[in-house]
């Protein structure tokens, strides 16, 4: 492995191994700053990016199981502070929680948008967002095509989600998750709440770019957390990927159903890969599960297969520049006899 970390020239990696629906084995390798002694360790804690949303996702199903969402209504019922602007692209479709968890909503993401937090513009909020109103998507948002009729992969979609919860349940989004995630499963070093000057000082990883310098701010922030704001360790997210395969077996710890957790792992809309705040692949091993971090000084990749109970989350806290599957997390993924 330190040969991998040499070669790619990555500062940190954390990796947690599922087997039996167990974790079964973590490894850490290299510092959690360039500029420090301080090894990874497993409560290292790194930016899981669009890993983000595959949590958003068994939020959603554990808020639909509840009867407070409805996977399939028109998400303007709920919706308060804002509202989805219907035009002659979905008329016929009403947009639904659904189809923006699969990303076929008819939401495009504006070109240049959801970059990661200027400290002097400050944090935006949801509706400021979602009207254009900010640097960070300055167009309003608005359905481009007919909901389920085609891909497109979108952050202002899981935008929209976080708002909608936030509307219904009255509390921030990393107050939600908590109550009803990262608690009863004992995610202890989960949260969406940005790193402040404490936690930064204790177990918070450094950014780096692909020639191991510090990225600007060591620290960066998207400040859109359903869709990209978590920091989390691979046995954190371990944890909720042995849920939702208990969950398949009836044996969730969040009380999640069953019909709930297939609905995660179904093929949705117009893709056979794409499930609800995952992708999917058919593997001779069954249905491959993953989802995929990737932004200024990060990369991460969580992959399971539920049929034979075994899994694998690495992170890293360096962005090579070239996809995930292309660099180390690729090199260790194809090489994990799973």
């Amino acid at each position: 492995m330190q040969n991998l970390m040499d070669n790619y020239h990555v500062t940190g990696l954390s990796m947690a191994c599922i087997e039996g629906c167990k974790v079964s084995r973590t490894v850490c390798y290299g510092l959690i700053d360039a500029n420090s002694e301080k090894n990874v360790d497993i409560h290292s804690i790194f930016s899981a990016c669009s890993i983000s949303k595959f949590l958003t996702s068994m939020l959603v199903m554990k808020l639909t199981d509840l009867c407070i969402l409805d996977l399939d209504e028109d998400i303007n019922e709920k919706l308060v502070s804002w509202q989805i602007p219907y035009n002659e692209s979905n008329r016929r479709k009403k947009v639904t929680l659904r189809n923006l968890l699969c990303h076929q909503s008819g939401v495009v993401d504006p070109e240049g948008s959801f970059p990661v937090l200027d400290s002097k513009i400050g944090f935006p909020t949801m509706v400021q967002l979602l009207e254009g109103k900010t640097p960070y998507c300055n167009v309003p948002i608005e359905m481009n095509y007919e909901p389920e009729s085609d891909f497109q992969y979108s952050d202002a979609g899981f935008c929209i989600i976080q708002l909608l919860i936030e509307n219904v349940i009255g509390k921030t989004f990393n107050e939600i998750m908590y109550e009803f995630i990262f608690q009863p499963l004992h995610m202890e070093n989960s949260t969406f709440d940005p790193p402040n000057e404490g936690a930064v000082q204790s177990n918070f990883s450094t950014g780096h770019n692909k020639a191991g310098d510090e990225v600007c701010g060591k620290y960066p922030i998207y400040p859109y957390p359903a869709a990209a704001g978590l920091w989390t360790t691979p046995s954190d997210l371990a944890l909720l990927v042995i849920e939702l395969i208990n969950s398949l077996k009836g044996a969730s710890k969040l009380n999640l159903s069953v019909s709930k957790a297939i609905e995660v792992i179904t093929p949705q809309g117009t893709k056979e890969w794409t499930g609800l705040g995952v992708f999917l692949d058919k593997t001779e091993k069954g249905i491959e599960i993953s989802s995929l971090g990737w932004g200024a000084g990060f990369q991460s990749m969580m992959v399971a297969y539920p049929d034979i109970e075994t899994g694998l989350v690495i992170m890293t806290n360096t962005d090579l520049g070239v996809h995930q599957l292309k660099g180390i997390i690729g090199d260790i993924y194809r090489a994990y006899p799973f």
